[in-house]
Parts: C-alpha cells; structure tokens; sequence
C-alpha cells in the first residue's frame, strides 16, 4: 500500500475511534478525575508487615540507629541530614508512645531499629524508529507543504532514566538472636511517594505507619 492510500486508511480508522469515543466523553467529562486532584501527602504510600507469630508485648527496650542507611542502586552507606535526624526523632516518639524504653546498645536491648533511604534508579529505552513507523501517519507530511513524503528519523533510539525514593523503618529482634542464631525482622514500615525523605514531614509519616500498627503498641 502507498504511503498516500496508507495515509488516508489510518485517518478512516482515527475518525470511526473518535466517532466511537464520542459518546463516552459526553458522560464522563464531568466527572473529576480522582488521582488529578490529590495532594503530594495524599500521593503517598504507606506499607507495613510484621511476623504474625510475634507478641510484641515481649519486648520491652529498644535502641535506635544514629544514622540512617543509604541505599541506593544496590549500594549503601551511613549519614546523618536535617531528614534522617527529623526520622529517627520522630521513630523514637511513637516508640515511646508506644510503650516501648529507648535504651543504649550497650544495654541489650530487646530491639533494635533501622531507618533506610532507598534510592532506586531505573533505566529504560525508547525506539524513536518504532514509534515513527506506528505513527507518522497522524501527521501528514501534506500538512507540512509536502504531500507523499515519508517521515525518516536517523537517531534509532534513546536512553532515558527515573529515579524514586522511599523510606523504610525496621524493627529487629535482638532478644531472641543468640537463641535463634539469627536477628529476625519482625516488623517493616515502608513510605513511598515524592517528597518522603524531607524533614517537614517526617514525623506525619512515621505516625501513619504507627497508626496502622495497633498491635506494636503494648
């Protein structure tokens, strides 16, 4: 098939989807779209699991970490920033809220808690040779003064990347590990979104994670 009879093929097929489409618009456009409208904590994810198996009530004592673990695309390192100070402040609030004694390391506490900035890069590739050839049709050369022209793109593809950040809290039992030869994870918080690793709002998001967690409180 000519590019010119091509052409208005894909124009046919784009005027009968928008003929199909048109009905649905009518019904649907007042209605708001939920996920346009919410706000940045709204946007965000808050996720938490523990062992089933544990009573919590059995642990008494904690001791917090003084930096906060870094890690990012499979690499990890210790710091200290206005974020990580406002988190580890805020885990030792509702800790104690909670019930539990915050205690020194030295004094064998019966958990111990991690706070992680997980940074994770994706990379992913786009066919800009794929995308012309699906596509070029919608826009007829004609329209640029040049009628049974053909698109080309002499760059194939290109490389693009995303980075996302979350912050992830864990409970650790110490008091059981000389038994069990192991230290268990017996509680996880995770929040996910934009913005999470941020002073302001550190104490809001440990809370949240806290409030979904009725049974860490004695």
């Amino acid at each position: 098939m000519k590019n010119k009879e091509k052409r208005k093929v894909m124009k046919r097929i784009l005027l009968m989807l928008i003929g199909l489409t048109a009905f649905p618009i009518i019904f649907t456009s007042c209605t708001k779209d939920p996920v346009n409208n919410l706000t940045t904590d709204e946007s965000r994810i808050y996720i938490t699991d523990h062992d089933s198996s544990v009573n919590f009530t059995n642990y008494k004592t904690y001791s917090i970490s003084d930096s906060v673990a870094t890690i990012e695309d499979g690499k990890s390192s210790h710091d200290i920033t206005d974020a990580g100070s406002a988190y580890i402040e805020a885990v030792k609030k509702y800790m104690d809220q909670a019930g539990y004694q915050l205690v020194s390391r030295e004094d064998n506490p019966d958990l111990g808690v991690d706070v992680n900035h997980i940074i994770n890069t994706s990379t992913g590739v786009i066919s800009y040779g794929d995308y012309w050839s699906d596509y070029d049709g919608y826009w007829d050369p004609y329209y640029w003064g040049y009628p049974d022209y053909g698109y080309y793109i002499p760059y194939a593809y290109s490389v693009y990347q995303v980075k996302e950040g979350a912050v992830s809290i864990d409970l650790l039992d110490l008091k059981n590990a000389s038994a069990d030869h192991k230290i268990n994870v017996v509680w996880t918080g995770l929040i996910r979104g934009s913005g999470v690793y941020n002073a302001t709002v550190a104490d809001s998001q440990v809370k949240a994670l806290f409030d979904q967690s009725a049974y860490l409180k004695h």
